[in-house]
């Protein structure tokens, strides 16, 4: 699965992992959001044995889908070596019944570098990939930890220059030191009159400056950022959370599967959104807790569902978190705000034009969904023929507009819920198609899942019990269905005691019975390889197995199948009997000596696996 990436803002289209690298920031002002969190499928044994490094590259390949294996890699083994002052790189350390992820084993003692040791090698791999030739001017604001990391991190890059600005007293005394005392050619650093959050500010104004942009290209220069604003900065910071509960696992501390709470310490929002990232995975994260200092913007938010930077800045004994304005923050409204750009872009409009914005009730809801337990997977709705044409005389009390609304409010609940088209018909909303008692002649644009009955009947009816659809003709449809990449939904109407009828039982039981041996060609299978469709069945895949499904068997005994690419034939074998059968190929025929009578009558399917 290709991870592409697209502003909060919405005024770009989609780029690769490796351009949004580059790039930082959106042209538009936005954050580089994925345009879907991918599942964490690796299973918790295997996950629980891993190094550190050999955990990075399964969670940065899911998000960084345009790096080879060999790239990748060649970036995390030169980011997490000996640098590290421990082979664990982010051990855990339990203390007074609570465990706590060190992250302060890195070059500057800062969390920081657990992210910025990798993204230098990630942005020259990201250079290289993409032939650009100017020399990439890293642009750095910090409130501390980040620019000490940043500099040591990107310190004799070749092709690479790195300014960090930061408060002249809004660091510590050890912070300031580090940075102006770091060694390199290509590093830069610059403080400031003012706090962090003007400093970040006069960044983004600067990445959003056209003439300045042009004037730089012209030179051999472009910007960059090495802030959590980049998403190669935040995709790193996912790996520690995974690495934690996985060292949980292999430790005995808690059984695979067990929820855990995460505590961030939070000041721009980037080291909990890396854990939000983490949860949306499907890593076991029941509460996300975001500790605030007295700059506790964050958390008057999270209670009010208003964020107000209009307030007193105040200097603390932990000016990491000195910020007003957190920046991934906005990756988050996005996410709750059920990827609506335009929204989330008004939303940071107004917080640059009036210091403030409040979130939508439904918005709301998402964020006190991250408190409960209840998570369901699919939303699915029946009904809404209010706008059909077939119908003009029906009272239209459901619009697009409420459809809409309905859609980005369980989105808001629950961004990953998958919501069918029914939230209001005929207008391309949800997530999926539902075709009603028909089967499209062709896959579809986007997925989709058929809807069917076994008597003509969606409940009990009494006349309709005199009829039922046979099985075969079930299991065909079915096979129909899985060839053109769709799911299949088969309603079975009970009475209303509950109970099943005898005639549904007997033709659920022959389904049974086909499914036993031929299941392997369904669940998990594909649509049909080849475009056109054989007049004896049809086609279902699973990686280089192609399944051949025959319900008009071949008089001669001979059957005649499209070849798979131009794969090399291992074994032919019929799932039905379980017997070996044998073959022949020419050109892009595969022949099959299947005798004259057919093994089942239903569907016979024999797999043919492909070198």
């Amino acid at each position: 699965m290709q991870v592409l990436y697209k502003s909060t803002r919405g005024k770009e289209e989609t780029v690769t992992a490796s351009m949004a690298i580059l790039k930082g920031l959106s042209e538009d002002g936005g954050l580089f959001v994925p345009t879907e969190i991918p599942k964490l499928d690796v299973p918790m044994d295997k996950l629980a044995k891993m190094s550190y490094q050999e955990t990075a590259y399964e969670v940065m390949k899911r998000f960084l889908t345009d790096f080879t294996e060999e790239e990748l890699k060649n970036c995390i083994n030169n980011a997490y070596d000996d640098k590290f002052g421990t082979k664990e790189i982010a051990p855990l350390h339990e203390a007074d019944g609570a465990y706590f992820l060190e992250l302060y084993h890195g070059a500057t003692i800062a969390f920081k570098d657990m992210a910025l040791s990798i993204l230098p090698h990630l942005m020259t791999t990201a250079a290289k990939k993409n032939q650009v030739n100017n020399e990439i001017v890293i642009l750095t604001a910090t409130s501390g930890d980040t620019g000490k990391a940043a500099m040591a991190g990107f310190a004799d890059v070749p092709g690479t220059k790195i300014i960090v600005f930061y408060p002249k007293h809004g660091v510590s005394p050890i912070q300031e030191k580090q940075m102006v005392t770091q060694k390199g050619n290509n590093t830069y650093v610059v403080g400031i009159t003012g706090n962090f959050d003007d400093a970040q500010t006069a960044v983004k104004k600067m990445f959003n400056d056209k003439e300045l942009e042009a004037e730089l290209d012209a030179a051999g220069y472009q910007f960059s950022s090495a802030n959590s604003i980049n998403i190669g900065r935040l995709v790193p910071q996912i790996v520690y959370y995974v690495y934690a509960y996985a060292s949980l696992v292999r430790q005995g501390k808690i059984k695979d599967g067990q929820e855990i709470n995460v505590v961030v310490p939070t000041g721009n929002f980037g080291n909990i959104l890396a854990a939000y990232y983490a949860k949306q995975m499907g890593l076991p994260v029941h509460k996300l807790i975001c500790a605030s200092n007295d700059n506790k913007v964050l958390y008057d938010f999270f209670c009010t569902g208003t964020y107000d930077r209009k307030r007193d800045f105040i200097l603390t004994t932990s000016p990491s978190m000195d910020i007003l304005i957190s920046s991934n923050l906005e990756r988050l409204i996005y996410r709750i705000a059920g990827g609506d750009a335009k929204k989330c872009a008004e939303l940071m409009q107004s917080l640059t034009a009036g210091g403030e914005y409040t979130i939508t009730e439904d918005m709301k809801a998402q964020l006190k969904e991250l408190m409960t337990t209840y998570d369901p997977e699919i939303m699915w709705f029946d009904g809404d023929w209010t706008l059909r044409k077939s119908n003009p005389t029906l009272e239209k009390w459901w619009t697009k507009a409420d459809g809409k609304d309905l859609y980005r409010y369980l989105k808001s609940i629950k961004s990953s819920v998958i919501v069918n088209e029914r939230v209001c018909r005929n207008f391309g909303l949800g997530d999926f198609e539902c075709p009603e008692q028909t089967v499209p002649a062709a896959d579809l644009t986007r997925p989709w899942e058929t809807c069917q009955t076994m008597n003509n009947s969606w409940g009990y009816t009494k006349a309709n019990e005199k009829w039922y659809r046979s099985s075969k003709s079930i299991v065909r449809e079915l096979v129909d269905v899985v060839s053109k990449n769709g799911n299949y939904l088969l309603n079975i109407g009970p009475k209303g005691d509950g109970s099943m009828t005898p005639k549904s039982k007997t033709v659920l039981k022959g389904v049974a019975k086909w499914m036993k041996k031929n299941s392997e060609s369904i669940y998990g299978a594909v649509k049909s390889p080849f475009k056109k469709t054989p007049s004896w069945g049809k086609y279902t895949r699973k990686g280089k197995m192609v399944y051949v499904h025959v319900n008009k068997w071949p008089k001669n005994g001979k059957l005649a199948v499209t070849r798979y690419k131009k794969y090399k034939v291992k074994k032919v074998t019929c799932i039905s009997n379980g017997k070996k059968y044998k073959y022949s190929t020419k050109g892009k025929t595969v022949k099959l000596k299947v005798g004259k009578k057919a093994v089942n009558t239903v569907d016979t399917v024999f797999a043919i696996q492909y070198q």
